[in-house]
C-alpha cells in the first residue's frame, strides 16, 4: 500500500496539477478526470470528496463506497483507501488538507470533533439538489481565494468557508438520519437485539462488557456512525444505551436474588465490583447494596 506523505505526491499520482500550496489543494473533477487507475493508498492528510461514481470501486477499509447515490465522503489522515477503475457520473471536487494548515485557527480543534471523518464509505452523505448548490458555492468561494492573488487574508477566508462547509455537512447528516427514519428504527432494533443476545449468551463473562465497537461490527457500521444515528433516534449514544441496558439487567438480577453483588458484576462483564457500583449509582442514583436493601424491605 502506498502512503502519500505530501499532497503534491497524491495530486500528481491522480493526474492533477501541482498544488499551489503545500498544505492544501482544491481540484474539480469531471467525467474526464484521470481516476481510472487502480490504487491502494493512505494519506497523511484529510480528504473531503464530492463525487458521484458511475462505475468502478472505491473502498474504505473493506467496505464499498455506496456509489449508487452516495456523494460526499470524508477521511482522516492515515485511513486506507482503494480505488479501482473509477468513472464519474457528474462533476465533483476533492479537497486535500494537511492538519498544519489549520494551526492558529479554531478548526484545528473543531475538525477533530466531526464524527463523519470516521464514518465508513457506505455511510456517505447523500445530498439533495439544494444541498449540492450550497457545497458548490462554498467550494467556489474557496477556489477564488486559493487561486487569485493570495495575501494575508486568503487563509482565514478559505478556512471560514471550509468551516461553513463542515457545519453544513453536520446539518445534512442529521437530515439524512431523519429521512432514513425507517432504516434508523431497524438499526435501533438490531442494536438492542444484539445487546440482548450478548448478555443472554453469557458472552460478557468471557469478553467483558459489550462495547460500541463490537456491536457496530455486528451491524456493519462504524462505531461513530452508529452512535450518531442512535443519538438522533433515541437521544442517547450507543455507550449510554449499553450502560442503561446493563444496569437494568443488574437491577433485575438483584431482584431475583440468586447472586450477590460481586457475582452480578462479573457475570455482566465488569472487571471489578467497584466499577460496577459506580456505574450503577450513576444511572440509578443509589448503590447496588442500597437498591438491594430497599427491595428486601
Amino acid at each position: 500500500m502506498k502512503l502519500f506523505k505530501t499532497i503534491s505526491e497524491l495530486d500528481q499520482a491522480e493526474g492533477f496539477p501541482v498544488p499551489e500550496h503545500p498544505l492544501l489543494s482544491l481540484n474539480q473533477l469531471t467525467n474526464a478526470s484521470p481516476l481510472e487507475k487502480n490504487m491502494e493508498f493512505a494519506c497523511d492528510f484529510y480528504i473531503i470528496c464530492f463525487k458521484k461514481v458511475k462505475s468502478g470501486e472505491l473502498l474504505y477499509g473493506q467496505t464499498k463506497y455506496d456509489h449508487n447515490t452516495g456523494l460526499m465522503f470524508f477521511t482522516r489522515p492515515n485511513q486506507a483507501l482503494t480505488a479501482r477503475g473509477l468513472k464519474l457520473d457528474e462533476k465533483g471536487f476533492v479537497i486535500h488538507l494537511k492538519e498544519d494548515f489549520l494551526m492558529g485557527h479554531p478548526l484545528f480543534t473543531e475538525i477533530k470533533k466531526y464524527n463523519f471523518f470516521d464514518y465508513e464509505n457506505h455511510e456517505a452523505l447523500h445530498l439533495l439538489p439544494r444541498e449540492k448548490e450550497i457545497m458548490w458555492s462554498l467550494f467556489h468561494k474557496m477556489e477564488i481565494e486559493y487561486h487569485n492573488n493570495p495575501d494575508e487574508f486568503s487563509k482565514p477566508i478559505v478556512l471560514s468557508h471550509l468551516d461553513s462547509m463542515l457545519k453544513y455537512v453536520q446539518r445534512f447528516y442529521k437530515r439524512q438520519f431523519i429521512d432514513r427514519k425507517s432504516l434508523s428504527g431497524i438499526t435501533v432494533t438490531r442494536f438492542n437485539e444484539n445487546l440482548r443476545l450478548y448478555i443472554e449468551k453469557r458472552e460478557a463473562e468471557g469478553k467483558g462488557l459489550p462495547t460500541v465497537n463490537h456491536l457496530a461490527s455486528r451491524l456493519n457500521l462504524s462505531p461513530k456512525y452508529l452512535s450518531d444515528l442512535l443519538k438522533q433516534e433515541t437521544g442517547k449514544t450507543a455507550l449510554e444505551l449499553i450502560h442503561l441496558y446493563v444496569v437494568n439487567e443488574a437491577k433485575n438480577m438483584i431482584v431475583e436474588g440468586g447472586l450477590n453483588i460481586s457475582e452480578i458484576a462479573y457475570s455482566l462483564g465488569f472487571e471489578n465490583p467497584p466499577y460496577f457500583s459506580r456505574l450503577f449509582k450513576k444511572e440509578v442514583g443509589i448503590s447496588p447494596k442500597e437498591f438491594k436493601s430497599r427491595i428486601l424491605n
